[in-house]
């Protein structure tokens, strides 16, 4: 994950860190397990879902720095359970990030697509069928983005408007692969045009062989 300053003074992190810290600044006690969920729900959509052995690496670096503070709490489970929540200076180091974080290329990287590209050497049938499996989960995926956008707290309208991003980026996924599909199609019936026409065009030097004998 690359690096990423805080601002002219503030010490550099990985954007996990700032996601994990992102997550605190709604002004909530977390536990490690809370922002696992959340991240599920959440940050998937349009950046990645940290495993919990990450956040929980990101919660002991932003302790460490001042930004996070925890306490144990009683828990109705077996044992006890940490609460995480952002300090005065956390808040201040992610808002100085948001105002004035380095800018990223977004990274996209799609191995169904890269499977087509592959193409030459697959076959048309079994490129198809991994483009409609991609289409499926990205079907699957609007769902779900379409529920998280359907149950996102309307007092924090800027992770609204994310998750309507969302939605609207699953639609084009789904959309992409349809026209991905029927790119294939046309390339298949290309492919199979010119092996008739060489195949008609061997039977005809054959007779015309045949003939002059």
């Amino acid at each position: 994950m690359p690096r990423q300053r805080a601002g002219a003074h503030g010490p550099e992190l990985p954007a996990t860190a700032w996601a994990v810290l992102g997550l605190l600044s709604f002004g909530t006690e977390l536990s490690g397990y809370d922002l696992k969920k959340w991240a599920d729900n959440s940050l998937r959509f349009f950046y990645w879902s940290p495993a919990s052995s990450q956040i929980y690496a990101e919660l002991r670096r932003l302790e460490d720095r001042g930004y996070t503070q925890s306490r144990v709490a009683a828990s109705d489970g077996l044992r006890p359970k940490r609460l995480y929540r952002v300090t005065p200076a956390g808040r201040a180091a992610l808002r100085d990030w948001v105002r004035h974080g380095d800018y990223e290329p977004t990274v996209l990287k799609h191995p169904t697509v890269l499977r087509v590209w592959l193409g030459h050497l697959g076959d048309a049938k079994t490129l198809r069928r991994a483009v409609e499996a991609h289409r499926d989960a990205a079907n699957e995926e609007l769902t779900a983005a379409q529920h998280a956008h359907d149950n996102a707290p309307r007092t924090w309208p800027y992770p609204v408007a994310v998750t309507q991003w969302a939605v609207r980026h699953a639609q084009a996924e789904v959309e992409l692969a349809d026209a991905l599909l029927a790119d294939l199609d046309r390339i298949d019936r290309r492919a199979r045009s010119g092996a008739q026409r060489t195949t008609g065009t061997k039977i005809t030097t054959t007779t015309a062989k045949t003939t002059t004998r």
